[in-house]
């Protein structure tokens, strides 16, 4: 079977090594990611798979912290023109000093002598000190090829140009430009490729790797808009039915309209929940700063006024609008169900017709011994525009994330409405099957209610309407 390309990953202290492998990995648990330095105090490894197997074995090591002075000692154990220079390495760890005083910077170089190649992390924003040369000679002198990572060469503060000068002074001419806050797009890709002009005996190995990090993206992509597609459907199936006396009374009313809207939220929960997991993140990670529209996502009102209204505007003519649940009253006529909108006073708005226009206004006049409330389009748009915007700021954030980011405040959340509009309004206009099928909605209950409600959304109808969504909801990712 063929080994696994063994990869330690080396900087000095804060880095973002750690942070690093958890974004190539997905592994949201390896290690751990504080501001405070020296947080990694041992080799740790954790494997990158394809196909179910180890392609790559990364080593997580503690920082460099005192390079000057090892140097120094280097020179004494062995002074240069009487040892190459990976022999001068294995005598200072055979010392005792490897054991003591420089403990942290042993078990860096030792890792450094068993592996095939090492990714240099690099926080651009640092100033260019003599300390980072001697760290840099340090590794040179285990004889390995390095990789430098350049990391958080977005921010304001970095000096991405001094280090380049700097590494090509050492010969380090491949360097790669990967921000573990925000990952460039295909930097994954070109990380592996540069790799593989160092290690050209695993070129094809590295090829795969790559190759298979972009079907996981892909699979990423298509597993996002399945669980969004998901709560589409599910909450379109939403149908809350009450006698007309009870549903006449005001506050019993809004008993029951608040009880609605927290089913669609806690839907909605579970749905980003999902997401976070899909994508490698977890919600409360102490070591990440959260995202603003995860932290605050549960105070986003999908059946604000506001919300609707752009939703309504988005959808086009003949939509929804104004209604934060729609109350309707429904009459089998040969198999139809005709419904209208019935105006709820001054708790929820007023409502708009669902388009039935004055037969179904009529019927619902007639009708007064049953009221149904169901979640209208503008907020199926609001929610489904969210979960998406969410899934797209996972897809391009990275595990060394400490600052937040805005990409659901202000310009930026209509820039990214927008990009996604069309998408989203064309899926909730196709959901609208799933009114029709109140059994689709997942909901608790008994175990034998449970049991029959999951036959009824394993439905093949209901399977299919699902994954037409999925599609539409995937053109999303590319706008």
């Amino acid at each position: 079977m063929t080994q696994p390309i063994r990869i330690a990953v080396v900087g000095h202290t804060n880095a973002g090594k750690t942070s690093l492998l958890r974004t190539l990995t997905r592994r949201v648990d390896f290690g751990a990611v504080s501001e405070r330095p020296g947080t990694t105090r041992h080799v740790e490894s954790v494997d990158l798979e394809v196909d179910g197997r180890p392609a790559v074995r990364f080593y997580d090591t503690p920082g460099l912290e005192d390079a000057v002075a090892l140097r120094e000692h280097l020179a004494q154990v062995a002074p240069p023109g009487e040892a190459t220079p990976p022999e001068r390495i294995r005598r200072f760890l055979q010392g005792p000093e490897a054991q003591g005083v420089f403990e942290q910077e042993a078990k860096v170089l030792r890792a450094m002598l068993d592996i095939d190649a090492a990714f240099l992390v690099i926080d651009a924003r640092e100033p260019v000190l003599p300390k980072f040369r001697d760290e840099i000679e340090l590794l040179n002198a285990c004889a390995r090829p390095v990789l430098p990572v350049l990391n958080f060469v977005r921010d304001a503060a970095s000096r991405e140009a001094a280090w380049k000068e700097l590494l090509s002074a050492y010969g380090l001419h491949v360097q790669v430009r990967f921000d573990a806050a925000a990952p460039f797009v295909g930097a994954e890709r070109d990380l592996y490729g540069d790799l593989a002009t160092l290690l050209r005996d695993r070129r094809e190995l590295l090829r795969g790797v790559a190759d298979a990090l972009d079907a996981e993206a892909a699979a990423r992509r298509r597993s996002a808009s399945a669980r969004v597609a998901d709560l589409l459907v599910d909450a379109a199936a939403v149908r809350r039915s009450v006698a007309a006396a009870e549903f006449a009374d005001a506050a019993r009313r809004d008993t029951l309209v608040a009880a609605l809207r927290k089913d669609v939220f806690d839907k909605a929960q579970r749905c980003a929940d999902d997401l976070l997991a899909l994508y490698g993140f977890r919600q409360g990670d102490a070591a990440e700063a959260p995202l603003p529209m995860v932290e605050g996502r549960w105070a986003l009102d999908f059946f604000s006024p506001e919300a609707l209204k752009d939703a309504g505007l988005r959808l086009g003519k003949g939509a929804a609008i104004g209604a934060a649940v729609g109350a309707v009253a429904d009459l089998a006529v040969a198999g139809l169900s005709l419904g209208a909108g019935v105006a709820l006073g001054g708790a929820i708005g007023g409502a708009v017709s669902q388009g039935w226009g004055p037969l179904g206004r009529k019927l619902a006049n007639r009708l007064r011994d049953v009221r149904e409330l169901t979640v209208e389009d503008g907020v199926l748009f609001a929610l489904v525009a969210w979960q998406l915007r969410l899934a797209r700021a996972l897809e391009r954030r990275g595990h060394a994330a400490t600052q937040r980011i805005e990409a659901d405040a202000g310009a930026h959340e209509k820039a990214a409405t927008d990009a996604i509009a069309p998408a989203v309004a064309n899926a909730v206009r196709a959901a609208q099957p799933a009114r029709s099928h109140p059994e689709w909605e997942q909901r608790g209950g008994s175990g034998a209610a449970r049991a029959v409600r999951a036959l009824w959304q394993a439905a093949p109808q209901r399977e299919a309407l699902a994954g037409e969504l999925a599609r539409t909801l995937l053109d999303a990712f590319d706008a």
